[in-house]
């Protein structure tokens, strides 16, 4: 079912498309291709939705922290804000400590993408970016389509061609509270695993050193299933520097990630195509969200399945480069269990 999801400054009408199945349901708008809502049961049937959103387009238009958003074409950060294609240097627009933080400031999810196709339990969104878009090369044509299965998962794919060699690596930056979101107190009781045996450890501006440390004997060691709290404010300077959780971790199996709410029941486990994951634990949030709900630090964590935070300065790391007129193709799995 489509509904009407408010006017856009621009003057243009938003929509929001909702696709149901496996028990779970989810909204999605084509402004930005964000995940809105996740109606999600509990161990006793009961619904509750997991992602932290807006009420309508206007919120997300205005709203900061990138809540549900489909992030590219780069996500996360590119130091300096310049990079080198093969032969020739690319500038991007500066927006945080002097580098670049998911291709802004002219987002993606603050764009109004087209759909394609729409059915109950999927939706097709595309957008076009033409060269120069961002400060990226080439003519791009990029889709994501949501889909819902029969298992309780949720499937998120990136497709996209150019026309030149460019840079690919798109994410969905949607923030999780497995107890409900706007049960905002709980979200750092969830329960996280992450197998990844390294971590990439970043400095002050939150570009990583191009170290690949091991997580034995550090809070980032969730190999064994742990509450996102208990090591949040501990004296390490890869937390201290982010104020919290902001790293990216290896992707070494799959599921990359699982997330559990001990009271709720829900679980949550992750797949993924990508190289790397970036947990977040929302250290900077501060918006008011769907019901008026106030979302502040901590109150949802985003698991961004993606390329390493500025590989294209580390060539020795797994790199986000897409050939022209190949395809680029990802994938991205939810699971979800009550």
């Amino acid at each position: 079912m489509k509904n009407n999801f408010g006017i856009l400054p621009s003057g243009e009408e938003a929509g929001l498309y909702t696709i149901s199945c496996g028990g779970v349901t989810a909204g999605i708008t084509d402004y930005g291709a964000a995940l809105v809502s996740l109606l999600v049961p509990d161990s006793a049937g009961n619904l509750a939705d997991v992602v932290l959103g807006f009420d309508d387009c206007v919120g997300y238009a205005n709203g900061d922290g990138c809540l549900g958003a489909t992030v590219g074409r780069s996500a996360n950060r590119i130091q300096g804000a310049a990079f080198r294609l093969g032969n020739r240097d690319f500038c991007l627009t500066p927006n945080e400590n002097g580098n670049n933080l998911h291709s802004g400031p002219d987002f993606y999810f603050k764009r109004l993408w087209t759909l394609i196709s729409y059915t109950g339990t999927e939706v097709v969104l595309e957008l076009h970016s033409p060269h120069g878009d961002q400060g990226f090369p080439g003519n791009a044509e990029i889709r994501v389509a949501y889909s819902l299965d029969a298992s309780g998962g949720l499937h998120i794919v990136y497709d996209g061609i150019c026309d030149q060699d460019t840079v690919f690596n798109l994410t969905n930056h949607s923030y999780f509270n497995l107890r409900g979101h706007e049960c905002t107190e709980a979200a750092m009781e969830q329960v996280l695993t992450l197998p990844g045996r390294f971590f990439t450890p970043a400095d002050a501006g939150n570009i990583p050193t191009g170290e690949k440390r091991s997580v034995e004997g550090t809070p980032m060691d969730f190999r064994v299933p742990k509450p996102i709290s208990r090591d949040l404010h501990q004296d390490y300077e890869c937390l201290q520097l982010q104020g919290g959780y902001d790293h990216n971790w290896e992707v070494f199996c799959n599921p990359c990630a699982q997330l559990h709410d001990p009271v709720s029941g829900r679980s949550m486990a992750v797949y993924t195509d990508c190289p790397g994951i970036q947990f977040y634990s929302g250290n900077f949030l501060d918006a008011h969200g769907k019901g008026g709900v106030y979302y502040g630090k901590n109150t949802g964590v985003a698991l961004e399945t993606q390329y390493y935070p500025d590989a294209l300065h580390h060539p020795d790391w797994p790199q986000p480069i897409t050939k022209a007129g190949q395809r680029y193709h990802s994938e991205t799995v939810y699971r979800f269990q009550w």
